[in-house]
């Protein structure tokens, strides 16, 4: 081989080597923003005094104060057509949130009306919500974000729940709308909700979802949502693809530390929480 050969031979063989070290070296995340430059989504607005799925002003402010910036809430609709914070209409959760000798027998299991749910103290001494109450705790919370956990599938009523969230937003200060965090069930139910009002961000829980691993990473690459699922569901294998994709990912409901940790280790970006705080996952070794 003469000289100018084995010179055009090395060049080749390095720009190869090149190509290959750009394709194969791990690529820097993009920083986060917005509700995703945090770790921590308090579940059911974060747990108070050892209590869950209170969905309440209290445990939004408790949870706050410890540094918590981003909350999911429960939504649901009353028998007159409005949307209150309540995670189901059953006597377990009444009787979950103190309220047996709130409500009449005959009303414990039952849909109550808005002013059955706003007049019923939680465990005697919590202020429920209404979907303007929580637009108020956003407006004196600036920096706070909320995730909609609506759980109906139905996309009449999935339209008239978004419906009211951005009434109550814009009646507020429709600036609000930039921190609501839509959490959708199914790939369809984006689109139902985008014609309601297209929010710059999008959650797509898997509990419900009967899709494949390949349908969900194929979903988030094309459409920029995130991806939150149980934690049964998290491998390392399905994570890593679907930040392949660009989602960040989130995992539900974690509390203890040895799984935060292992999951995070995992690449699992987030966690769904009811106690641990943004300061928690900071003194954690292993958390990223």
């Amino acid at each position: 081989m003469d000289k100018r050969k084995l010179t055009a031979s090395i060049i080749m063989a390095g720009a190869i080597i090149l190509l290959l070290v750009i394709t194969l070296w791990p690529q820097e995340e993009e920083p986060a923003t917005g509700f995703t430059a945090h770790k921590v989504i308090a579940h059911a607005m974060g747990g108070i005094n050892n209590h869950t799925y209170t969905n309440t002003l209290d445990a939004f402010v408790a949870n706050y104060e410890q540094g918590t910036r981003v909350f999911e809430t429960d939504l649901l609709l009353t028998t007159d057509d409005k949307l209150v914070a309540r995670h189901e209409w059953t006597g377990n959760m009444s009787r979950l949130l103190g309220q047996l000798d709130v409500l009449p027998a005959a009303r414990q299991g039952a849909v109550l009306s808005h002013k059955e749910v706003m007049d019923s103290p939680i465990l005697t001494l919590y202020s429920p919500l209404d979907i303007d109450k929580i637009m108020e705790l956003m407006a004196a919370y600036p920096d706070a974000y909320i995730v909609t956990d609506t759980k109906e599938l139905d996309p009449q009523l999935v339209t008239r729940q978004f419906e009211h969230i951005v009434e109550a937003a814009k009646r507020k200060d429709p600036a609000l709308l930039s921190r609501i965090v839509p959490q959708i069930y199914s790939r369809d139910m984006l689109d139902v909700v985008n014609k309601v009002y297209a929010f710059p961000e999008t959650i797509f829980t898997l509990y419900q979802s009967h899709d494949t691993d390949e349908q969900v990473i194929a979903f988030a690459r094309e459409t920029g949502v995130e991806i939150t699922m149980p934690v049964t569901r998290a491998t390392k294998s399905f994570v890593h693809k679907l930040k392949q994709a660009g989602a960040r990912v989130y995992v539900h409901t974690v509390n203890e530390e040895d799984e935060i940790t292992k999951l995070s280790r995992m690449g699992v970006d987030g966690f769904y929480t009811d106690f641990a705080s943004e300061e928690d996952l900071g003194r954690m070794r292993g958390v990223r």
